[in-house]
């Protein structure tokens, strides 16, 4: 019996209109540094309505919706034997790159080999985006090779955030995924859109090759920055010396960057060898695009699709808050079964979708006077924009607030691009304190040092709340302590442990000054 046949007539027609995937494999463990979604607190705005069970749409309706995002207009027959082939033997056969061989590359492997359970999830997770990563390099005529870095980057978690602020599969830092047209505001950030994301990294992969003429380099330049490989380059040339990565003077994190990538491939060449497995993964979409034409909660959409919140954001990650704005994002990504549903449920839904809408602050005021004129307490207002405290909101800022029953109006794709949240300082007056952080400095041993919240340190300096900092990353907090002039830096010994100044524990330049 073809899966056509077990459909019910609707979902059938659904299929021919788009195209279908395999069922979701088991939820993988992420790694620990996820952002927080912000709450969807209940007292922000009107509960969404029941999803009406009577009125059942048109097939039309629904099926307009559905969108292959890889093959517009193309269906997909899942009876085909190109589409039950194995997809991990296409990736072997689009295999380019020159192997590496050396101790770099054997302790990744013994790396991987040691960790079963870590690779089964990594593997298990990035088999919902490998078709569509795949499907993309093909295109470009890139190796296959590229196919693995998320594997690399950041073993497939889409909102996945480094110490550095890199974001997303891709690991994307702010500056280049803005490069690369990654829109980064208080609504979403593209960088952990699987979409946009992947389109990106592979633009940036494929300048990065013209630039320097090699693969390898091209890796090299995306982990290490192409100003610091053509720095290095431009030295072995003056002393002589080969261009080749492996030849390259380059950190030890770079260094091994690229083995990493080889021992990826080296176990997908032959797991067995490893005694790891692969998950199967089908050579077909695992994924549909789904239109919406309205803003939706993103709550309200979990249950069109009639699956958990947590699993709509593992394939829409982008959002930053608890609404997604059809102005900015006039899509969501999802598995086939739960994306018709989804287009079911859209196309009959008749009440209102999004009990959110956005705010411009016409003056400088307060978290607690902008909660009294939107009609919600200041500690959902503070929690669901972020605001630290102490911090007052300053005029032509953007805040999310509940959506009155007389907005009919859905947010403009000018304030979903470009909207801000612009802080000032309230009284007493903080100041600045910037130093290099140490080997064992965290945001959580940072904020209790200065006696300020976790989250203001993850704030300020762009980190996740759980975030390490890297030894030497300049780390910044405010703080209402007495300030020396700002052209005149502070000499402490030792300012996360002073009593250990007079046991000759290594000194920290602290330079303060009054924030703007």
């Amino acid at each position: 019996m073809t899966l056509l046949s077990r459909l019910t007539p609707l979902a059938s027609a659904l299929l021919l209109a788009a195209c279908a995937t395999t069922r979701p494999p088991a939820e993988a463990t992420a790694p620990a540094t996820p952002p927080s979604p912000p709450p969807l607190a209940a007292e922000a705005g009107p509960a969404p309505a029941p999803l009406p069970a009577a009125t059942v749409p048109s097939r039309e309706a629904a099926a307009t919706l559905l969108e292959d995002n890889l093959r517009p207009g193309e269906k997909v027959d899942l009876d085909a034997p190109d589409a039950s082939a194995d997809l991990w033997v296409r990736v072997r056969r689009g295999f380019q790159l020159q192997d590496l061989d050396d101790d770099w590359v054997r302790k990744a492997e013994a790396w991987y080999s040691a960790r079963p359970d870590y690779v089964e999830r990594m593997t298990t997770r990035g088999s919902r985006y490998l078709f569509h990563i795949l499907e993309e390099v093909d295109k470009r005529g890139m190796p296959a090779e590229l196919a693995l870095l998320p594997f690399v980057e950041s073993a497939f978690v889409t909102h996945a955030v480094s110490s550095a602020k890199a974001t997303g599969m891709w690991q994307f830092m702010p500056a280049t995924g803005r490069d690369f047209d990654l829109k980064q505001n208080i609504f979403r950030d593209d960088r952990r859109d699987v979409l946009a994301s992947t389109r990106a990294a592979l633009d940036y992969l494929g300048r990065l090759y013209k630039m320097f003429g090699d693969w390898h380099l091209a890796l090299a330049a995306y982990n290490w920055g192409p100003g610091n490989v053509q720095k290095a380059v431009a030295r072995n040339q003056r002393l002589g010396l080969p261009t080749d990565y492996e030849s390259l003077k380059i950190p030890d994190e770079t260094r091994y960057y690229v083995p990493k990538l080889q021992a990826v491939k080296n176990i997908v060449l032959a797991p067995e060898r490893y005694a790891l497995t692969l998950p199967p993964v089908a050579n077909h979409p695992y994924f549909l695009t789904v239109r919406i034409e309205r803003d939706v909660d993103v709550a309200l959409a979990a249950r069109f699709a009639g699956i958990p919140l947590e699993d709509f954001q593992q394939f829409n990650p982008q959002m930053n808050k608890p609404v997604i704005l059809a102005a900015a994002t006039p899509q969501v990504l999802l598995p086939y079964d739960q994306a018709s549903a989804f287009a079911e449920n859209l196309a009959r839904h008749t009440g209102p979708m999004a009990s959110w809408t956005a705010w411009v602050v016409p003056r400088t005021m307060s978290p607690a006077e902008a909660a009294r004129r939107t009609g919600m307490t200041e500690a959902v207002l503070r929690d669901v924009n972020r605001i630290p405290p102490r911090m007052l909101v300053k005029a032509g800022s953007t805040l999310l607030v509940p959506r009155g029953e007389h907005v009919v109006a859905d947010v403009s794709g000018r304030l979903a691009d470009t909207a801000a949240l612009k802080l000032a300082p309230d009284a007493p007056p903080l100041h600045r304190i910037s130093f290099k952080a140490g080997k064992a400095d965290t945001v959580a041993s940072v904020a209790a040092h200065y006696k300020v919240r976790a989250e203001q340190v993850a704030l300020w300096n762009k980190v996740a709340d759980g975030a390490r900092f890297k030894p030497g990353h300049a780390v910044v907090v405010y703080t209402a302590m007495a300030a020396a002039p700002a052209t005149k830096p502070l000499k402490l010994a030792n300012a996360r442990h002073p009593s250990k100044a007079a046991k000759g524990g290594r000194g920290r330049t602290v330079v303060a000054a009054a924030t703007p």
